[in-house]
């Protein structure tokens, strides 16, 4: 039995095979399907050590559908968070933009929001924990300073740090506003006022629709809206710094949602605040946060309606005359992803292979020599070298792990050998035009 028979929980080894078999990205598990990307990995973990450091980055991942963009987004996630970060990330959707005329940046903003991530709060929901951690690490700053927990003066002593927190945010947009919620969450928190600390939550979450609500509930008059939301996230960076985080990481993911926008007007508006992001963090009015965006080709490069449409945009990312296919310029803001190897494919169904033995205790009685003949069979059907991604490849080997398990009599020489196990290029095509759902390749180790 290998390490990975051995180690890897029942309970993630089924989110693994089911979240592959369904064609979407597991959000656990991770590494033990690990295989390849390692470049890609080690230029974004660069950007991730400058973030730290109070820089900031910005970088799009562009390749087809299946191709793994979502799978290197989850990926990294889990790496940054291990390095101490808060992620959060959000895929959009037609309800969901950068911006728009029915709060559908609002909406965006929301859905990050409520996947904030910490390492210790992987799936999610993390800001209370944030916000619970930043107060404790206060008071325990306090005491070490001098000042005992039952001592009248602990409480001033922890609102003059809170104050000196506050205080460096005050030269931030909107930093005065988001400085006052988190005093309004100290009080609440101390004073055992737990309504008010949800109105608090409630109001960091952007729900709230209008600034009498606001108002009446928090006796504040400003609420997070459609125009301002990126400028919250920015605050939220500085923020988690402060707090004893080493960033904020996000990711925005199907940005073909912008590209399928039928109003010119609208795209354009949604490329300007990708433009508006992107001149922040290479220009240093960003601190302490990355950007990662995915999408397909021909959502980036499209000169009609996709990214490259925004000339401004165009002439930041468009890559120059020596970037070509076996030498992409990893270190620019675009990162193409160019297709697994076969030998990677063959690895990473070896993987698979063993936890799909492991979740159903049986034995695939798989030889090297299979896997070999199951990749060859992929790779040289007809298509296989324009169309062919590892979505399609993964879905055809657990679906054969599957029918193995079910009819112990079956022979994978047999079923390799088939009339139905046929990758027509037409039915390829039609795969990859359909829209959205998470995607998946492989990644490092």
């Amino acid at each position: 039995m290998s390490d990975t028979q051995k180690k890897i929980p029942k309970r993630i080894a089924n989110t693994i095979i089911q979240s592959l078999k369904g064609g979407v990205v597991p959000r656990t598990g991770l590494p033990y399907i690990a295989v390849g990307r390692k470049n890609e990995i080690d230029s974004l973990l660069r950007d991730v050590d400058i973030i730290a450091d109070g820089g900031a980055s910005f970088r799009f991942i562009v390749g087809r559908y299946g191709s793994g963009k979502s799978f290197l987004l989850q990926t990294m996630r889990s790496y940054v968070m291990d390095r101490g970060f808060a992620v959060v990330d959000a895929d959009l959707s037609p309800e969901r933009k950068l911006c728009g005329n029915n709060g559908q940046g609002l909406a965006t903003y929301r859905e990050l929001v409520q996947n904030m991530s910490t390492k210790t709060r992987p799936e999610g929901g993390a800001l209370p924990l944030i916000l619970d951690r930043w107060i404790q690490s206060v008071k325990t700053s306090a005491a070490a300073a001098g000042t005992s927990p039952s001592d009248p003066g602990f409480r001033e002593a922890v609102e003059k740090q809170i104050f000196a927190v506050i205080t460096s945010m005050n030269d931030l947009v909107h930093g005065f506003d988001f400085a006052r919620l988190l005093t309004l969450y100290y009080q609440s928190s101390e004073n055992g006022n737990d309504e008010m600390k949800a109105c608090v939550l409630k109001w960091f979450r952007g729900e709230y629709a209008t600034k009498t609500d606001a108002r009446r509930e928090l006796g504040v008059n400003v609420i997070i809206t459609d125009d301002d939301w990126y400028d919250y996230m920015k605050l939220y960076a500085w923020f988690l710094r402060q707090a004893g985080y080493a960033g904020l990481i996000v990711m925005i993911d199907e940005l073909v949602n912008i590209y399928k926008i039928p109003n010119s007007i609208s795209r354009q508006y949604n490329y300007e605040k990708i433009l508006t992001m992107y001149n922040d963090t290479l220009q240093g009015r960003a601190h302490y946060i990355g950007f990662l965006m995915s999408g397909t080709p021909q959502c980036i490069e499209d000169t009609r309606r996709g990214v490259y449409s925004y000339e401004a945009l165009r002439s930041r990312l468009q890559e120059g005359r020596f970037s070509k296919d076996g030498t992409r310029d990893l270190l620019g803001p675009v990162i193409r992803l160019e297709p697994l190897t076969a030998e990677e494919m063959l690895v990473l169904c070896g993987k698979i292979a063993e936890i799909h033995a492991q979740l159903y205790s049986w034995n695939p009685g798989l030889f090297d020599t299979d896997l070999a003949d199951f990749i060859r069979i992929e790779y040289e059907r007809i298509g296989a070298d324009s169309h062919i991604t590892p979505r399609e490849v993964i879905r055809d080997f657990i679906e054969l792990l599957d029918i193995l398990y079910q009819y112990p009599d079956s022979d994978v020489k047999t079923l390799l050998g088939s009339d139905q196990f046929v990758y027509a290029e037409d039915a390829l095509s039609e795969q990859n035009s359909s829209a959205g759902g998470d995607d998946f390749a492989s990644f490092t180790l």
